[in-house]
């Protein structure tokens, strides 16, 4: 069971909210929560396109799994090189055999950690059978955020019947979760299931919570009220967005933004200069 604390903490990651989370202060390194915090730090500062921070953070001689495949996720996303990057791979190839062995020094939550970040890496690399694989489909996983890695990588394959079918078994054991719900949302937003009103709720919902700063989620509200047919609406919300970025859009938001130019046919040069 999780602290009141870490359970925060990975609450702030999964709803996007990632520069709270990168000036997070960690806690006493002799606290239980001490390694996961830094290892949903570390993953806040990857999802933020800044990986470099990371290998100050972690260790070189980190002996915890979840730590040093976090590590090598870092150096996957910041490598320039295919060689570098394919060494990342590996790297986490061997994590993935080595929590498997039968002598592995590592709990059951920490190898789901490995697998997620591994699974990830692998879907970046369009390795998707090897990404699959590695996130434990068809072996009855209890692991939710390997579900939803998994159901991203269904979607994005166009492959939403599959999706479904990962979502319906876990909602069979993890009930009404949020990252249940957020799963549902990802479904809905690509299949326009209920006019888009499934994931529209649940993003306003979120976004609702006063303690919660996240331009990703803003940036998916934004989009699923362009699916709704409400450009107004939808444009605020990317307008919010990059001011919660410091006025720099990140590249969801900024594609999001020339599409919603584009539909208004009288402000097409605005909808050229974004593309550009």
């Amino acid at each position: 069971m999780d602290s009141s604390e870490l359970f925060y903490v990975k609450q702030q990651f999964l709803l996007g909210a990632y520069k709270s989370l990168v000036d997070l202060t960690l806690p006493d390194p002799n606290s239980p929560d001490y390694t996961p915090t830094l290892v949903y730090k570390a993953r806040a500062y990857i999802a933020l396109d800044d990986p470099k921070p990371v290998l100050d953070l972690v260790p070189a001689d980190a002996e915890d799994v979840s730590l040093r495949a976090v590590s090598a996720l870092a150096r996957y996303t910041g490598a320039t090189s295919p060689e570098d990057r394919e060494a990342s791979l590996e790297e986490l190839r061997d994590l993935c055999v080595e929590i498997e062995g039968e002598d592995a020094d590592a709990t059951p939550k920490e190898k789901g950690v490995v697998r997620v970040l591994a699974g990830t890496a692998f879907a970046l690399a369009n390795e998707v059978e090897e990404a699959l694989e590695t996130l434990g489909v068809g072996t009855n996983t209890d692991n939710l955020e390997a579900v939803a890695l998994t159901v991203q990588i269904y979607l994005s394959i166009n492959r939403p019947d599959l999706a479904r079918k990962e979502f319906e078994r876990a909602k069979r054991w993890a009930g009404d979760d949020m990252l249940v719900q957020f799963i549902e949302a990802f479904i809905g937003m690509v299949t326009g299931k209920d006019g888009y009103q499934d994931c529209n709720s649940f993003y306003d919902e979120q976004l609702g919570n006063p303690s919660l700063t996240s331009p990703h989620l803003l940036t998916a509200r934004g989009v699923t009220r362009l699916l709704r047919g409400s450009v107004t609406g939808a444009k605020s919300d990317f307008e919010e967005a990059v001011l919660q970025r410091g006025g720099k859009p990140d590249a969801e938001t900024l594609g999001a933004m020339t599409v919603a130019a584009g539909l208004n046919q009288s402000k097409s040069n605005e909808a050229e200069q974004l593309w550009t």
